[in-house]
């Protein structure tokens, strides 16, 4: 059996994951990263703890402000995902209380983008996608 290369070991790698078998792990993956929650703390800790800049690292509790409607029991549970995942470092300070803040791995800003862009596409479209459904239900009572 000959040696692979790190570049032909990747290359095969990528070639077992096929989203549209039903056995692939990738369906998993992305229907994590499409779950809402996923794609607003994404969102959120790319943009900074002013929710309008650089990504940068934030508190849970700033997150969880940014977040309207996320109940704390979500807002753990994806945080422990993202976090196992690799899209997320997670810090403890050791402060009285303690302090935690998350930030984005490499591999978390190299989703951003997409992410970023879903949610642009949702804003910017959602008068549209209002209007169809209103004139669908229309058609179909």
């Amino acid at each position: 059996m000959a040696t692979m290369t790190a570049v032909q070991k990747k290359a095969e790698s990528k070639a077992k994951y096929d989203a549209f078998l039903a056995v692939c792990p990738s369906q998993k993956l992305l229907d994590r990263i499409s779950d809402k929650w996923v794609t607003l703390i994404l969102t959120a800790l790319g943009s900074g703890p002013d929710c309008v800049g650089e990504p940068g690292a934030m508190r849970y509790s700033e997150l969880s402000r940014t977040l309207a409607g996320v109940s704390p029991k979500m807002l753990t549970q994806t945080l422990r995902s993202l976090e196992r995942d690799g899209l997320l470092t997670r810090t403890a300070i050791p402060t009285v209380p303690v302090t935690v803040s998350y930030e984005l791995t490499d591999l978390g800003l190299s989703l951003l983008q997409m992410i970023r862009g879903l949610k642009s596409w949702a804003e910017t479209h959602m008068d549209d996608v209002f209007a169809n459904r209103e004139s669908h239900d229309s058609r179909v009572a």
